[in-house]
């Protein structure tokens, strides 16, 4: 599983936000084609971001990702094209605006041979709706992103909600994730200030069970990887849980304990998540 603890957006039409972000310590760099382009400038941001994918993957810097235009865009088809054409640089497609496992299948057909792992945006009540089919469409399907401005907007909802007012779709996402075996983000916070409430946002969708955060601002970057990086302690204790259960499957004891409580499957099924997460790139 990739590590997508923090997630930086960046317009793919400024070249030197996106110099910058490759020298961040962030998880993955989401280079933007879509809301952060205008239309007169979607093919120069296309032939940029394919200039700054050319290469292979970095081991050391963070992934890379693009956003293209919505499927019935347009420009989608020209971005997944030109998108096919890149090397391993291009770790993912970021689909936004995804109402049906068609736009998914849509996107791997376009990328052809590309190995590159998709990224479904949920951004309307239709995305809501058909979740499960989506998350079913492709094995190349690796995380769900709540797109927060969009669907404040379809449902008539106010934009600047605290967080917990949007629990019925942070746990449908959630849930629909967790059934697929794929990562779960939230979408970004609309505002780029490192303040209390992004911190309030941040930390009840890591309390819920999400993976990651999309930011919008570097500063936002440093708070989101601490909030969702697990302390040496969690791993520890990780580590520990997997130690007493296979000790315990060993003796053939059919339970396990340890510090006096007892453990059984599911808390293996969490510290096993808890590993993975930690292990990624």
């Amino acid at each position: 599983m990739q590590r997508r603890r923090s997630v930086l957006v960046v317009p793919g039409s400024d070249q030197r936000k996106i110099d910058k972000a490759l020298t961040l310590e962030v998880d993955e760099v989401v280079l933007d084609l879509e809301d952060a382009v205008v239309p007169a400038q979607k093919d120069t941001a296309r032939a940029l971001v394919i200039e700054t994918l050319t290469g292979d993957a970095s081991p050391s810097g963070p992934l890379l990702s693009v956003r293209i235009n919505s499927i019935d865009s347009p420009w989608a088809l020209d971005d997944l094209a030109a998108l096919s054409t890149t090397g391993s640089g291009l770790t993912s497609v970021v689909v936004p605006k995804v109402e049906s496992a068609e736009h998914l299948t849509a996107a791997v057909q376009a990328l052809g041979t590309h190995p590159a792992e998709l990224q479904a945006l949920i951004e309307t009540p239709a995305g809501l709706t058909h979740l499960d089919d989506i998350c079913g469409a492709t094995e190349r399907l690796a995380a769900i992103v709540i797109g927060y401005a969009d669907l404040a907007a379809a449902l008539g909802r106010e934009r600047n909600l605290p967080p917990h007012r949007w629990s019925a779709v942070q746990d449908r996402i959630l849930i629909a994730a967790r059934t697929a075996g794929i990562a779960a983000i939230d979408g970004p916070h609309l505002s780029i200030a490192d303040d209390a409430d992004f911190h309030a946002a941040t930390r009840w969708t890591r309390e819920l069970g999400f993976d990651g955060k999309w930011v919008i601002h570097p500063a936002q970057i440093a708070f989101t990887a601490k909030e969702f990086t697990r302390t040496a302690d969690a791993l520890a204790e990780a580590r520990q849980i997997l130690g007493a259960l296979a000790e315990a499957e060993a003796k053939g004891a059919g339970a396990a304990s340890l510090d006096g409580q007892m453990l059984d499957e599911a808390v293996a099924v969490s510290a096993r998540r808890v590993l993975a997460l930690a292990e990624g790139r």
